[in-house]
């Protein structure tokens, strides 16, 4: 074959190979042209950042090498981690601890707080109550979501506004009992969320028309009524003991890890008990020397009772009482009986300080001149209490304490009576403490 043959056989063969070369490419280049930009795309984004208020989770990974004959390189890859939470129900718990400065300046101590009212269903300590007996009765068989099952609750309100909000999240109803002489801000809420409100008389705990009694006897009258669906479920968060475990799983354990052990006294003030119950049973044993001090109302037997042994108020006596059971204008603690949950962690509870209303008010107008904080009439409380036990222990003490809920629910009550904040900042701590109504 001549050269010129040979030639033109490579041609054509280099021809009709360029032809398939072609066909192909032309099949599988749209998806390597994809991948290649996608390539280029990804190595040009920035890390992602998480949206205001999430925390950035990073994770960093060494992966150097050390090749031979080369230099050393570094090089990290940074992956980040959302914390999604799963309902409203996984924004309850992990409260951030504040330090209150006004507080912690004036006595010479670091006084901090829970601020519970940060919590995200019902915005107070009791989200946590009222998840752990909905959970616990749905462990138990006693509930059964999206069945017509309905909870009722005796309250004074901040733990019907947690149930309201967590039986929507989980297939329930609410029926909340509540006395008629509390803020009406709560009531109005708990209609916005759907729950039955049903406002009574104050009464004794005796009488049969008295809130928490009411609210027992309507959800047995649910129960036994076959032409209304589902069961009713009395939460009792007196009686509950779900109510203090809420705390010693998950209160007690976030403030001992916040402050890294390291805390010299714990106030808290009860109505159920729940709270300084469940902290101080978990907190007590963990930090040696610890102080648990009771927080306690105007008109409240719990102080007598810590103090004396005895459940015993001024306002008991015969013609003096003008209210009802506890006479203060302070909501959600003070009670003039020992319940379950206080019972479980009253051997823990080393003291008492008795607080006035007109302490409270006064608390309350301070915190927010001095610090911004605006809060309810059972925080004001709190912190009257823990200014004292800082002022007792003396400079150099850590005292935490518990924010329970914000003052917008007290509005019509509480702060109605002490009024508006007119940039008067000069009161000092003394002047609290000292006064007498």
């Amino acid at each position: 074959m001549s050269i010129h043959n040979h030639s033109s056989y490579y041609i054509t063969a280099a021809f009709i190979a360029g032809i398939v070369l072609t066909l192909g490419y032309k099949d599988v280049y749209p998806d390597l042209e994809r991948r290649f930009r996608e390539k280029i795309r990804r190595n040009r984004s920035p890390v992602p950042h998480p949206p205001p208020g999430e925390p950035d989770h990073v994770r960093l990974e060494d992966r150097s090498k050390s090749v031979a004959g080369t230099s050393k390189r570094s090089a990290q890859s940074v992956t980040t981690v959302y914390d999604i939470k799963e309902g409203i129900e996984g924004a309850i718990g992990n409260t951030p601890l504040i330090k209150i400065k006004s507080l912690s300046d004036a006595t010479g101590c670091e006084i901090l707080a829970k601020a519970e009212f940060l919590n995200g269903a019902g915005n107070s300590p009791k989200d946590r109550v009222a998840l752990s007996m909905i959970t616990m009765a749905e462990e138990e068989g006693l509930l059964t979501p999206h069945s017509g099952d309905k909870v009722y609750e005796g309250t004074v309100g901040s733990t019907g506004i947690s149930l309201a909000a967590i039986c929507r999240a989980r297939g329930y109803l609410a029926h909340i009992c509540m006395p008629n002489d509390q803020a009406t801000e709560k009531s109005d809420l708990l209609l916005k969320l759907g729950a039955v409100v049903e406002r009574v008389k104050p009464a004794s705990i005796v009488d049969k028309g008295q809130f928490v009694n009411m609210a027992r006897t309507r959800a047995a009258e649910h129960t036994a009524d076959p032409n209304i669906p589902g069961r009713g479920f009395f939460a009792d968060q007196f009686e509950n003991t779900a109510n203090y475990i809420a705390h010693f799983n998950g209160t007690g354990p976030e403030i001992y890890a916040q402050c890294g052990g390291q805390l010299d006294a714990f106030v808290a003030g009860a109505g159920t008990g729940g709270t300084i119950s469940g902290c101080a049973l978990y907190l007590k044993p963990r930090v040696p020397g610890l102080r648990v001090v009771l927080a306690d109302p105007q008109g409240s037997g719990l102080y007598n009772k810590i103090k004396h042994g005895v459940m015993f108020s001024s306002t008991e006596r015969e013609g003096t009482r003008r209210r009802h059971q506890v006479d203060t204008i302070v909501e959600g603690i003070g009670v003039n009986r020992v319940t379950a949950n206080f019972e479980a962690g009253r051997e823990c509870i080393d003291d008492a300080v008795r607080v006035s209303d007109g302490q409270a008010m006064r608390m309350a107008r301070w915190l927010v001149e001095k610090d911004g904080i605006f809060i309810g009439s059972s925080s004001a409380v709190n912190c009257v209490a823990a200014a004292r036990v800082a002022k007792d222990l003396g400079p150099g003490h850590r005292v935490v304490t518990i924010l329970c809920d914000s003052g917008t629910r007290h509005l019509s009550k509480f702060w109605a009576k002490t009024g508006n904040i007119g940039g008067d900042d000069s009161a000092t701590l003394a002047d609290i403490l000292e006064f007498k109504d």
